[in-house]
């Protein structure tokens, strides 16, 4: 770097350029004006904006304030938009949660009439054998008598005929465990059910207490001696108030010394308070009392069998084989569900009266919120008889096939009913198979004509199952135990239904071979395995039933 110099160098230099000419400031001030901020051709609109903008540049401070300027801005804008009008959203619904399936029914009837590709559904439908052979019934009752009691077991049976079912096979059980003497149990009356039948109404009494007579004591009073110290009333016998599903060993720990005192206790409710997962002894118990044990009454039972006889007679045309359907859609199970349906404003009304008058303020609770359109979905709405029809018909079972309906009142039966009824016409009720002096003596017994249904459908070559609960559960069971251990149940995937219901697109012919999928899926599940804490009134398999191989068949079979 050179030093500077303030004379003239001699020799050669770089010249300098020529100064700048001079300018005043009133000419450089008025040149800046118009030529940076007011150029020919603005509007005074964009003469304002150009102001604005040089204003904030050269003081930046200004953008602090511009939120505040943002928000009286919206505050104004507000303030002067009607929200009179609001716009609306239309949210579509989600597949499979609106109730359409007349709209399917009224698109698909012709092409199901027209079809005649039906083979003999049922002759045909079940096809799957369980790969190590066929079950047998394998509950063997004890022989030898007794040791002394240890006491006396009441309990009370509540709920319908199935989960009192519950209830006395359970008491067997832990009479059984405890070697104790059982009451014959007491049936809880029940707002629900309405029925005041007792235990001899429904069973027969003399064969439940000869069956078990080997395994455990079962007496039909109390000695005289011990309600004496209770004022001969069995509601001031100690109760205990034993949690659902406990483990037989809490019987044997917190109950059996209270029994070796008192000689008698009392256990109420006892409903599902014994655990699925026993030791054998206790489960043979139970095998024994549910298979053995419990068989109807002599009136029920002549009804039932007489039911069964008309049901094959007017279906000889099959061999006199029929299928019964455990339909659940009496007034009281669809309010329960709180699915919607295509009543419209009258159906919303009996359900919500049909609500408090069974569960006073349990779906009207602070904070309860009720989305039907998810409980469609999730395959928790029961089917209607449309569905069920509909179901039936693409599973291959034709106009003629004759089918035996097990079900209370249904909600208006007459719009409900008539559906199914155009699809199956040989449709029975007990109350069309039996006279009205035939079932006089049962009509205002729920559980009474509930075991009258069972009996029909325990004999049925196909029974299908449509909400679940303790009804179809029992006889799942019962069918396995009394077919090779293969249910012959169909069990509909209600999950898969509801969207084939509500697609407007399908045809009869993907319909059909749909429910032909599900009808192979039920008849593969046919043969289960009781897994561990299953219901062995559903699995009897391997608890009550054994396992006849194909081998020792052929060896019988060639046996002289």
């Amino acid at each position: 770097m050179h030093p500077y110099n303030r004379l003239p160098s001699s020799g050669h230099s770089t010249p300098s350029p020529p100064p700048s000419p001079l300018r005043s400031p009133r000419l450089r001030h008025g040149r800046s004006k118009a030529g940076r901020f007011n150029p020919p051709g603005r509007t005074l609109l964009q003469r304002l904006t150009w102001h604005i903008l040089s204003v904030l540049i050269r003081r930046q401070g200004v953008f602090l304030f511009a939120p505040l300027l943002y928000i009286s801005g919206m505050l104004l804008y507000m303030g002067s938009v009607s929200f009179d009008v609001v716009p609306i959203i239309n949210h579509r619904p989600a597949p499979g949660s609106v109730y359409r399936s007349p709209q399917l029914y009224a698109k698909l009837r012709p092409e199901m009439d027209a079809d005649n590709s039906s083979a003999d559904a049922i002759s045909t439908i079940w096809k799957h054998s369980y790969k190590s052979g066929e079950w047998k019934p394998c509950t063997n009752r004890s022989s030898g008598g007794l040791p002394e009691s240890n006491g006396y077991i009441y309990v009370e049976a509540n709920g319908g005929l199935n989960q009192q079912r519950t209830s006395i096979c359970n008491a067997v059980s832990v009479a059984g465990y405890l070697n104790a003497t059982l009451l014959i149990p007491n049936f809880h009356y029940h707002s629900i059910w309405r029925d005041p039948s007792k235990f001899s109404d429904i069973y027969d009494e003399d064969y439940f207490i000869s069956t078990l007579e080997n395994d455990v004591q079962v007496v039909d009073k109390i000695p005289e001696y011990i309600m004496e110290r209770f004022d001969h009333n069995l509601s001031n016998v100690y109760n205990f108030r034993v949690k659902a599903w406990s483990p037989i060993q809490y019987y044997g720990d917190a109950i059996l010394p209270r029994l070796l005192e008192e000689k008698i206790i009392r256990i109420s409710p006892f409903a599902n308070r014994l655990s699925f997962d026993a030791p054998p002894a206790v489960q043979r118990l139970r095998c024994l009392a549910n298979y053995e044990a419990l068989r109807f009454s002599s009136p029920i039972l002549t009804l039932g069998e007489t039911l069964v006889a008309r049901m094959k007679e007017r279906s000889a045309k099959y061999g006199g084989k029929y299928v019964s359907v455990h339909l659940r859609f009496e007034e009281d199970m669809v309010a329960f569900s709180c699915c919607i349906f295509d009543g419209g404003k009258k159906e919303k009304e009996d359900m919500d009266a049909a609500r408090e008058r069974g569960w006073k303020g349990k779906f009207t609770k602070p904070g309860r919120v009720i989305r039907p359109g998810a409980i469609r979905i999730n395959g928790k709405c029961p089917l209607t008889p449309l569905e069920v029809g509909l179901m039936l018909r693409g599973m291959g079972f034709d106009k003629s096939t004759f089918i035996f309906l097990a079900s209370g009142k249904i909600y208006n039966a007459e719009k409900n009913m008539a559906p199914l009824l155009e699809m199956f016409p040989n449709l029975q009720t007990k109350e069309m198979l039996a006279s009205e002096e035939e079932l006089a003596p049962f009509k205002n017994f729920s559980s009474r004509m509930a075991a009258i249904d069972y009996t029909v459908c325990l004999h049925s070559e196909v029974f299908v199952t449509t909400q679940g609960g303790n009804f179809p559960h029992f006889l799942i069971g019962h069918r396995r135990y009394l077919y090779g251990g293969h249910s012959k149940t169909i069990r509909p995937d209600k999950r898969k239904l509801v969207l084939l219901f509500d697609n407007p697109n399908i045809g009869w012919r993907s319909f059909k071979r749909q429910m032909l999928s599900m009808r192979s899926h039920s008849d593969s599940k046919g043969h289960e395995i009781k897994r561990r804490n299953d219901s062995i009134y559903t699995f009897p398999c391997p608890d009550c039933m054994c396992r006849l191989n194909k081998t020792e068949d052929s060896k019988s079979s060639s046996a002289p």
